[in-house]
Formats: structure tokens, C-alpha cells, sequence
């Protein structure tokens, strides 16, 4: 290894000895370990930083580790350090990002990166170096994808010794010497956005516009900033902008009246364009023309959230676009675009149509008039579309009516829809948006922005409690009126599996053609581990609709296997619960739960206290039906796969297997969710007695042991140990995986009185002889400054202990899982 047995600030400093000796490598940046940046020269002249106060030469930030590390993990670390500290948002990003430890480099460009810093709901305030977090894990797994794609220009990894040659010739060709101090910021694909978040800043006060009213009317604030960005001289080099910058003002809102007469607004600025002059005079524009196709098809980067969610403003990846039209050449035949007409009404910019070959046959409505005009300037590039089928239409809003009736539909379009023959050759192709119902409905200002539309309004008793989700407006609205049509669509499952899909599901009756299933963060700007579906209706067939089968891809578009998503309309898990609801009195714990699904998973937990709604009683009369509900909900791991599978009343065989109560009831004692901690009250939840785990004085409750022996009499808890009939309660006898749990735990219990008990002199107020699990990993891990527990332990054995115990809880999982399906908590 080039850099053996030497500290790490030792191996930065050697690293910018050997390599970057012509560069600048002093600078702290935050807490990123090393940046590279030009050196001043020599020069009585001011530099760029000192004119405007912005930076502009950085060439690579970079994470550096002492020894041999995964690329990816340290390139995760990197991007959770930069995105932490928002620090594109002072200092302009490098052309690379970077990591090395004592033995190899790798570069990745910076716009190979950048939109993970963007993307929607995502927590940056998370420790960067802590690996188990589940922020940590969505980065690994999206910069894993951009490493591992098939783009030439990705990443770059060079051995110390092996590559030194070729490491000093990349760094040689693309760390470029000798730029003047005074020139300008060059704007690139890198740094649009950068910029765009200082433009908001200095130059959006300024314009006098309505913003309220300009976003009403479709106009966005990052409509001024293209204006601006793609302009010589302070005029627009592109007319096809729906915002335009002439000297002085805007010219917005153009369009043709009723008269045939072009018209238009402007809107000037409050302080004579002071901050707008002083602002671009820092920045080189218009960027090289190679850039300008990219930052106009990213406009979806400067729409705001809010109204990204109501657009939905989500390009399609173009390997999903493509795979989908195989599945329709496969569902419809071959020469499908020749005898089916296509209408892509959530076109945006058209992505979506990419491939397709029959233009006269292509019809595209948008939301956005500036998104319209996109499309215009990619046709006029040659977009194989004609403009005069290229229109804006409000999908949830508008009438269906034609252009000739003073409609917005082209006539040849609504001659289609209206001749029940030509319906049958429509194919509605669309990745509609995808905006939350949930998060939608209960905002009463998006519920006016976005949920009640004329769709929502006519067609409510239908949607039930779907109502909020704007990809199932779209859907009814094509199924009631554009009927016997076809609708290939990209969306989220719950219109089939989601129990607020029931109302709907009783009028909506298709065959499913064909379909596929892919992770959701492979679509741009959606985040979080679920599936989305592209599946082929035909509203022709009036089936009832029991599954769904699809296949599941992976990300590069391979078929890996096949998955059915069930009928929602079933008897669920929760409804099973309710027979087993424990009363206030004698409870041992307070269940909480949420949902029926895997998505739910963290919410299904186990307290002294309890944390709010949607919670039981535990007692003696429902332990065992308590621990079969959380095992079954907790010992199958989420994925995005199963993450809206929903959980279901089971059969009645699960009722005479004494061996899957037990091993339940062994797994929820000793599963992390179970929360219960001495610090709230009475832990009935010890399963050993004080001799087995050499405990320093008496437990105040042997609830636990004495439930596993059989006993009613132990302690004064006769009443509490009888079942609902006064008999005993049963003897306990574990399984070998289950007894394995058992004997993990006492491990770790005896380590912790061990340890704990001996302390006790000095840590008295940690020290609690009735810990629980809980309790002895607050301990061992103990809180972070903002009272969070640790992932983590400094303790080595207590880390072997409890690693131990995982692993045989683990196994017990997998011994339960079987019964989980057997007995029909879940569909296979």
C-alpha cells in the first residue's frame, strides 16, 4: 500500500504534496476533509472571491480515511457532510467530488451528484459518519447506481502505485491552470441550480411581480432566472422561454387573444435593476450552447415543491420509457403505432414520447404553457411531433370540448374520444403526477391548490378516501369518460391494494394486460422505498379486478422475478386485533400500532406509557395475541417490494400451534421495538429470574418468568396470571431457536448487572436492577447532545453480546416466517 501505517491527516498531507503541489490545499472547508482550489496569483489586481464574495475555483472536494474503505461509503459520508452543511449554497461546487485512503483515489463529476442534494423530504441533519442510519443507506444505494450505470463518464478510480502515472495525467488534463483571477463565473450544468438559489436571493425581490398570481397563471420564479440565464446583453437568446428578458423588463403572459392579436405583460423592476446588474455581473452568460438543452429540460429543478407535487414535474428515466414501449409493442402487437392512436395528458416535456415513431398518431396536453413551449423548441430540434397536437389542458379541470367549440381540444383528438370505434385504438400513455393524498387532504391550503378539482368534485363518492390522490383523479376520469380506451400508466399501487382504495375499487373493473414493477428512487426527484408500476389497462374487459401480477425489475431494467399485488377489498389484521383489545387494568405494557402494512413497521411498538392513538392494553388475557401481532408485523423485513403489502386477518390454524405462540412471544420480549423501560414504571418484562442473570438485589416484578412457568400465585398475582376462564395459565416450552434467543439474552443481562452492578457506586442513577432491553442498551450505547440513543457501543463485549442476540433473533424470524404465510397474516 502507498500510504501504510500512517495517520490520516498525514496521508492528506502527502496526497497534496505528490499531486496537487500546483494547487491551493490549505483551505478548511467545513467539515470536508480536503479541497483542492487554485492559488492566487501573485497580483496586485483583487480576485474574483474578493469582488463578489463568492468563490469559483475550487476544483474537488474530496473524504479522506486512514485505511483501505468502500469508494461508495466515503462518497456517501461526503455528499451527507455537503448536503448537511448546505455548502453549495456559499461556495460554488467543484468540477469533482472526490475520496481517497491509503491506497487508491476516485473522481466522480459533481453533476453526476448534485441531485441527491435536491431531492424532496430527505433529512440532512443525521451524524454523515454514522453508517446505520437509513439516510446513510438511500445515499450509498443512489451513488452506488451512478457508479455502477453505463456511463462512460462517471467515475474515475486510480491506484496510488499502480495508476500513479495515469493519476497524474487526469489531474494534469482536467484541473485547469491558469484561469485570470478577474474573469467571470462560468455558468455550466454543474452550478445552474448554485445559482439559481443566489439569483432567488438577490435578484427576485427586485422584479415587481405578483408571485402569487404569476404562480396561479402558471409562471414560476425560475421562469425570470432562464430569462435571464439564457440571454446576451440582457436580452433572451431564446424565444420560446415563457418568461423573456428585454434590456430592462419582462415581457410574460404572451399569448393570442380573440381578436388573432399577439399580447403580452411586463414586469419591470422596484430598483432600476441595481441588484439584477450587480448580480450578473459576476457570471458569464449565456453558458456554452451545449448546456442550454439540459438546463430547459431541468426546469422541473426550479419548480418549487408544492407545485412540482401538483404538475408533477418527475421526469420518466429514459430506460423505463423504453422498457414501457416494449410492453405495449408485446401487448398490443408490433405495428401498434400505426393502428392505435397515443395521448400522453401528463405530458410535461414530452420525455414520455420519446421513441415513439408515428407522429400523426401522437397527441401531448400539459399543465404548463411554459412546458408546451419545450416541446415546441425540442420539435423544432427534431421531436418527432407535430406542434398542432402539442397543447395545454388541465386534465382534472378542463372540458372535454374542441378548439372549433372554443374547447382546447385538437378536433382530431376529440372526434377520437367521442367515437366509441376509435376509443378502442386510444392508448392513454402517461407518468401522471404523484402528490401524497394523505399530505394533500389534511392541508387545507393544498387542498385548495390541489385535490378539489372539477374531477374531484364530480366524481368524490367514487374516489372514497382516495380522493386526495391525484394519479387516481386522472384514473377515473379516463376510465368513466373515455371508456373501452386503453391506459398504459405509471403510478403508485394503491388504487389496487390500498384499503382507501375499497369505494373505488367496486366501480372500477379492467383487465390488467401486462406490467412492471420498479424501486421508486430510480425516478427522478422521487424518494423512498416503494414500487412503482407501469401497467396496461383495457377498459374494454369489465373484470373484477382480485390481483395483479407484475414483473419486478431491477434497476438496469432486467427481469429478476414476478410479484401479485392482492385485491385491497379484504378482512385485515387490525380487524383481527380488535378482539383482542386489553383493558387498563393489570397491563403489563401499552401496544402501539399503525396501519397494516410494512411501511408502517416503525410505528408498531411496546411501552410502559404509551405514545398517543391507535394503542391496546397488554394483560395476561392477551400476551400471546399481542406477541403474535408484532412478530408477524415486525419479522419480515421491509423492502420497497413488500412495502405496500397489506397485513391480513388469518385463518384459524394459527390458533392450536402452542409452538408459534411461544416463539412469538420469545420474539417480541426480546425485539428491538419493544421499548419498555424501567425508567416509565413497573418492567413486567423480565424473562429471567434474579439468580440466572446474577442480578444485585430483588426484581419488583417476576410477571414474565412466572407467565413462561405457568404460575398464578407468585407475588400476589393471582388474578393477574388467570386466563379469562380462572384456569391456569399454560407452562411455556420454547423451541431451539426460540431457546437460543433465551439464552442470548441471559447473556447479555448477566454482563449488564455484571458491569452495571459493580459501577454502581459511580453511576448510581444508571444503574437500575429492573433494566430492561431497553434500558441495558441505553446504557451500553448511551445518548447523543440531542438525546437520541447511539447505534453504537464503545464497549466490545457488550457489541458481541448484542450482535449475538440479533443473530439468533434473526434466525427465529426466519424459523416464524413460513407461518406467517401458512396461516394467511400474509399473501404470498
Amino acid at each position: 500500500m502507498k500510504y501504510s501505517n500512517i495517520l490520516e491527516e498525514e496521508i492528506k498531507n502527502k496526497v497534496a504534496q505528490t499531486y496537487f503541489d500546483k494547487f491551493d490545499c490549505t483551505k478548511i472547508l467545513g467539515k470536508i476533509d480536503f479541497a483542492v482550489k487554485m492559488k492566487r496569483k501573485s497580483s496586485n489586481l483583487l480576485s474574483l472571491e474578493d469582488l463578489t464574495g463568492f468563490n469559483a475555483e475550487y476544483l474537488l472536494w474530496a473524504e479522506a480515511k486512514q485505511k483501505s474503505t468502500d469508494i461508495v461509503a466515503m462518497l456517501t459520508q461526503l455528499v451527507l457532510t455537503i448536503g448537511k452543511a448546505r455548502t453549495f449554497d456559499e461556495i460554488m461546487p467543484p468540477p469533482f467530488l472526490g475520496c481517497y485512503d491509503n491506497e487508491k483515489i476516485a473522481f466522480v463529476p459533481y453533476s453526476e451528484i448534485q441531485h441527491i442534494f435536491y431531492q424532496n423530504d430527505f433529512n440532512w441533519k443525521i451524524t454523515p459518519s454514522n453508517t446505520d442510519t437509513k439516510e446513510f443507506r438511500l445515499v450509498y444505494e443512489q451513488i452506488s447506481k451512478i457508479l455502477n450505470n453505463d456511463t462512460p463518464w462517471n467515475t474515475y478510480v486510480f491506484d496510488f502505485e499502480r495508476d500513479e502515472k495515469e493519476l497524474r495525467r487526469f489531474i494534469r488534463e482536467n484541473f485547469i491552470v491558469g484561469k485570470s483571477d478577474i474573469s467571470k463565473i462560468k455558468i455550466d450544468k454543474n452550478n445552474f441550480i448554485i445559482i439559481y438559489n443566489k439569483w432567488l436571493q438577490s435578484v427576485k425581490p427586485s422584479i415587481a411581480v405578483n408571485w402569487d398570481a404569476a404562480k396561479k397563471a402558471g409562471i414560476i420564479d425560475g421562469d425570470f432566472y432562464l430569462a435571464d440565464l439564457l440571454s446576451s446583453e440582457n436580452a433572451s437568446i431564446k424565444d420560446n422561454l415563457f418568461v423573456l428578458l428585454h434590456s430592462n423588463f419582462y415581457e410574460i403572459d404572451r399569448k393570442i387573444n380573440e381578436t388573432g392579436l399577439f399580447t403580452s405583460s411586463r414586469a419591470d423592476f422596484s430598483d432600476n435593476q441595481k441588484a439584477h446588474n450587480q448580480f450578473w455581473a459576476r457570471y458569464e452568460r449565456p453558458p456554452h450552447e451545449e448546456y442550454w438543452d439540459y438546463i430547459v429540460n431541468r426546469r422541473d429543478l426550479l419548480v418549487p415543491q408544492d407545485v412540482r407535487e401538483r404538475k408533477g414535474s418527475f421526469f420518466t428515466p429514459q430506460i423505463w420509457v423504453e422498457l414501457s414501449q416494449r410492453y405495449l409493442a408485446d401487448v398490443l402487437g408490433k405495428d401498434w403505432q400505426d393502428e392505435y392512436y397515443v395521448w400522453d395528458c401528463a405530458a410535461g416535456t414530452g420525455n414520455l414520447l420519446a421513441g415513439l415513431t408515428n407522429k400523426d398518431r401522437i397527441f401531448a396536453s400539459t399543465l404548463d404553457k411554459q412546458d408546451v413551449d419545450v416541446v415546441f423548441d425540442r420539435i423544432n430540434n427534431g421531436a418527432n411531433l407535430w406542434k398542432q397536437q402539442v397543447f395545454q389542458f388541465d386534465f382534472l379541470n378542463d372540458e372535454f370540448l374542441p378548439i372549433s367549440k372554443g374547447g382546447k381540444l385538437p378536433d382530431e383528438l376529440y372526434n377520437i374520444i367521442s367515437d366509441e370505434n376509435k376509443r378502442k385504438k386510444l392508448v392513454i400513455y402517461i407518468n401522471p403526477p404523484y402528490a401524497e393524498g394523505d399530505t394533500v387532504l389534511q392541508n387545507t391550503t393544498n387542498r385548495k391548490d390541489f385535490s378539489v378539482t372539477n374531477v374531484y368534485s364530480k366524481y368524490k363518492q367514487i374516489l372514497g378516501a382516495a380522493a386526495g390522490e391525484l394519479f387516481i383523479q386522472f384514473l377515473v376520469r379516463i376510465y368513466f369518460e373515455i371508456p373501452n380506451s386503453k391506459l398504459a400508466m405509471f403510478s403508485k399501487l394503491k388504487h389496487i391494494n390500498s384499503p382507501k382504495s375499497a369505494t373505488l375499487r367496486k366501480y372500477f373493473k379492467a383487465e390488467c394486460e401486462a406490467g412492471f414493477i420498479v424501486k421508486a428512487d430510480t425516478f427522478d426527484n422521487v424518494t423512498g422505498h416503494f414500487p412503482i408500476a407501469f401497467l396496461i389497462w383495457n377498459f374494454e374487459k369489465q373484470n373484477i379486478i382480485e390481483n395483479v401480477t407484475c414483473d419486478i425489475l431491477n434497476e438496469h431494467g432486467q427481469n429478476e422475478a414476478k410479484k401479485t399485488f392482492q385485491d385491497g377489498n379484504l378482512i385485515y389484521l387490525n380487524d383481527w386485533l380488535k378482539k383482542y383489545y386489553g383493558t387498563k387494568e393489570n397491563k403489563i405494557a401499552v401496544f402501539g400500532f399503525v396501519g397494516n402494512d410494512f411501511q408502517n413497521q416503525k410505528f408498531v411498538f411496546l411501552t410502559i406509557k404509551g405514545r398517543g392513538h391507535h394503542e391496546n392494553y397488554v394483560n395476561v388475557s392477551n400476551l400471546i395475541n399481542i406477541s403474535i401481532y408484532f412478530t408477524v408485523r415486525h419479522c419480515i423485513e421491509a423492502t420497497w417490494l413488500n412495502d405496500r403489502d397489506q397485513f391480513l386477518h388469518p385463518n384459524k390454524k394459527w390458533e392450536n400451534d402452542i409452538e408459534f405462540h411461544n416463539d412469538c412471544l420469545a420474539y417480541t420480549i426480546f425485539h428491538g421495538q419493544n421499548r419498555i423501560s424501567a425508567k416509565d414504571g413497573v418492567n413486567h418484562w423480565i424473562p429471567f429470574t434474579e439468580a440466572e442473570v446474577a442480578a444485585s438485589y430483588k426484581f419488583e416484578s417476576h410477571f414474565m418468568t412466572s407467565f413462561i412457568s405457568g404460575k398464578i400465585k407468585q407475588n400476589g398475582y393471582t388474578n393477574l396470571f388467570e386466563n379469562d376462564e380462572g384456569k391456569f395459565c399454560i407452562k411455556r416450552e420454547f423451541s431451539p431457536a426460540a431457546t437460543a434467543v433465551f439464552d442470548a439474552g441471559r447473556e447479555l443481562w448477566r454482563y449488564y448487572h455484571g458491569i452495571a452492578g459493580q459501577a454502581r457506586n459511580d453511576r448510581e442513577e444508571l444503574y437500575n436492577v429492573n433494566a430492561s432491553l431497553y434500558d441495558i442498551r441505553e446504557y451500553f450505547q448511551e445518548r447523543n447532545d440531542k438525546g437520541k440513543m447511539n447505534n453504537t457501543s464503545t464497549d466490545a463485549q457488550y457489541t458481541e453480546l448484542i450482535g449475538n442476540l440479533r443473530k439468533k433473533l434473526n434466525a427465529l424470524a426466519q424459523k416464524i416466517e413460513p407461518k406467517v404465510y401458512e396461516y394467511g397474516f400474509l399473501k404470498a
